[in-house]
């Protein structure tokens, strides 16, 4: 099949990381909705794309954790989702 692949233990989250090498346009899938595209490799940069239903979220990880600070920490003040839910309400 041409895919390498290598599995690494994260003994903290009893979970692992299956580890792929793709080349351009090549994908993964998962979960039989979500795909994973390489779109362009430059340098040591690689662009992503991502096909998911519209209610999967999807974020670069600095952005969730960011997400994930402010929901855990009230004085950071309302959340996007609470901005939206208060759109939606008014």
């Amino acid at each position: 099949m041409g895919t390498k692949t290598q599995t690494f233990l994260d003994p903290s989250k009893e979970t692992s990381m299956l580890v792929l090498s793709r080349k351009k346009n090549e994908s993964i899938v998962i979960n039989d909705d979500i795909t994973i595209v390489v779109v362009e490799i430059a340098g040591d940069k690689v662009r992503l794309g991502v096909e998911a239903p519209k209610e999967v979220p999807v974020h670069r990880r600095e952005v969730y954790d960011a997400i994930h600070r402010k929901r855990r920490d009230p004085r950071q003040g309302l959340l996007f989702d609470d901005l939206y839910d208060l759109k939606k309400a008014g």
